[in-house]
């Protein structure tokens, strides 16, 4: 087991084979308590048991050198939320050079953010046993998808998740950056709870196609965010439209306006639209995002006019 793997140790479990099959450290044991509690005892566990309950959520501990944490989320799958963040991050970056941007994938059952910013390898360990993250177009960059093998599934229970998930939140080197954008996974589960109540988040970015039944996720998504006092910044409406290459014709696949109903519904704003374009798709499996490899396009305006409008709407960073 190499070094970095001894970081990902969760819960009694260990990873064996590339992260594929927990195995269990230790014997299963039970212990059977048969006396009878006395009661100066049994008033002393109410006590604890009281102050246990009192303490209410976790408390919120800053990721050290990191001004802003601004996650990208989605109620539902397969809207295109990891392209948005990885271009939501080069286009930070790219609209003012001397911010420092990192890029953190927190979907460990799915992570992308490996092949679409055209990485691999595991992290190198600083003197301090911390990660440090992979860089590439000016962007650090840490995802499970380094620490695992690319075609190993993740077959953990949530308790290792949530474990992970600690891990690349707490044990990697950041350095100073004044932006994280964060790959949310889809839903509102384990992995959204855990991150929003464990450290200070700026914003959301809630991005939805326009079709009814993502926006009905994404719906949920912006009310989870709100539950837990993290401000919404705004929706993106992903795959707004098609355009024929050829004729110029422009259909709505997906629908019309779905994301700017919604956005009045739940009073906000809609940060942008990204129309249909096959470019992003192409330059996405090849690692080499638009917002890089095309900045002139149409495209990679749309991602840079988001930008300008999320740190619009963020708060101003912590002294």
């Amino acid at each position: 087991m190499g070094t970095w793997q001894h970081l990902l140790l969760c819960g009694g479990v260990f990873l064996r084979g590339g992260g594929r099959i927990p195995a269990p450290l230790g014997r299963s044991r039970s212990l059977v308590c048969r006396r009878q509690l006395s009661g100066a005892e049994s008033e002393n566990l109410k006590q604890r048991r009281t102050q246990i309950m009192s303490r209410g959520l976790p408390k919120q501990k800053p990721i050290e050198g990191v001004k802003q944490v601004i996650v990208v989320a989605s109620g539902k799958g397969g809207v295109g939320k990891s392209t948005t963040a990885v271009n939501l991050a080069l286009a930070l970056s790219a609209n003012d050079s001397s911010k420092a941007i990192g890029l953190l994938d927190v979907d460990v059952y799915g992570p992308s953010i490996p092949k679409m910013m055209n990485l691999k390898g595991n992290p190198e360990l600083s003197q301090n046993n911390l990660m440090r993250p992979l860089l590439n177009y000016g962007i650090a960059c840490m995802s499970m998808g380094f620490l695992v093998e690319e075609t190993a599934p993740v077959v953990w229970r949530g308790l290792m998740v949530m474990s992970a998930i600690e891990k690349l939140l707490r044990q990697v080197d950041w350095g100073q950056l004044d932006y994280l954008v964060v790959d949310m996974p889809p839903g509102t589960g384990d992995v959204q709870l855990s991150v929003s109540q464990n450290i200070p988040i700026s914003g959301a970015v809630i991005v939805s196609t326009p079709q009814d039944i993502a926006l009905m996720d994404a719906h949920k998504g912006a009310e989870m965010f709100r539950k837990v006092h993290v401000p919404v910044l705004g929706l993106v409406q992903n795959m707004s439209v098609f355009q024929c290459p050829k004729c110029k014709h422009k259909t709505h696949i997906f629908g019309a306006d779905g994301a700017k109903k919604l956005a009045q519904t739940l009073d906000l704003d809609v940060l942008g639209e990204i129309p249909l374009y096959p470019s992003i798709r192409e330059t996405s499996d090849t690692g080499q995002p638009v917002v890089f490899s095309q900045p002139e396009s149409d495209e990679a305006k749309a991602y840079l006019r988001i930008a300008v409008e999320v740190v619009r709407r963020l708060p101003p960073p912590p002294e």
